[in-house]
């Protein structure tokens, strides 16, 4: 398995040249094998909701819930985040999900499935997807969920404990800007500047229910997330 992961391909061999829209890239998500993760889980779990939102949220991976029905965000985490998006007032239907690693990671333990971290090998491997689809939003504000996401479009050396809850240039603030700053803008391939954004860094909504002081938790994701709100221009 090891082996498997240090060699993983990749899902850029995966992606369409020709998929324009956020519907043509979940489509050709489904046939993925960019890593080993495929082989055990139920189905890739690509994001979901309006592709003109305006704050898009990036998570770590699907648990066994979002696994099972093939939507990010529907597990017990998935509801705590959209009671805290209630909560700091942001507007759910102008929000775009997703999840910097596509399939679920975890080990049986007898009939259950225990949830398991990505390694950073599947984070690269990964990665392609979350390029594309940045590629067809115009997001004004990035919400990264947790370690996992920072990883993924901050890289490895950014930690959400030292930086959270504080508005950053987007994409300035990637690992790798380039690879955000130039988007599709017709079904010609002609290219264009994304509009300039922000990133907003905090805690995954599953760190609240392992917290052992959960309320005080939750309060600091909504503090978090109604700097989003308020960032947001009327």
């Amino acid at each position: 398995m090891a082996e498997q992961t240090r060699n993983a391909p990749g899902a850029q061999r995966f992606i369409p040249p020709d998929a324009d829209t956020i519907d043509a890239l979940r489509t050709a998500a489904g046939g993925c094998r960019g890593c080993e993760l495929y082989r055990d889980a139920s189905q890739t779990v690509f994001g979901r909701g309006d592709e003109s939102a305006r704050v898009v949220l990036v998570g770590e991976q699907p648990g066994d819930m979002e696994d099972q029905k093939g939507l990010p965000f529907v597990g017990p985490a998935g509801r705590l985040l959209r009671r805290a998006v209630d909560d700091a007032g942001l507007d759910p239907r102008h929000l775009y999900l997703t999840n910097s690693v596509k399939h679920f990671r975890f080990e049986l333990r007898g009939k259950r499935r225990i949830h398991q971290t990505p390694d950073q090998a599947h984070i690269t491997a990964c990665r392609p997807w979350l390029v594309a689809e940045f590629a067809r939003l115009r997001p004004e504000i990035v919400v990264v969920l947790g370690a996992t996401a920072a990883k993924a479009l901050l890289g490895p050396s950014f930690r959400v404990t030292r930086q959270r809850g504080e508005l950053l240039p987007w994409p300035a603030s990637a690992q790798r800007p380039e690879d955000f700053q130039r988007v599709p803008v017709d079904s010609a391939g002609k290219r264009a500047d994304m509009p300039q954004a922000r990133l907003l860094a905090t805690i995954h909504p599953s760190a609240v229910l392992r917290a052992d002081d959960q309320d005080k938790a939750y309060e600091g994701l909504v503090a978090d997330l109604t700097i989003v709100t308020r960032a947001l221009p009327e």
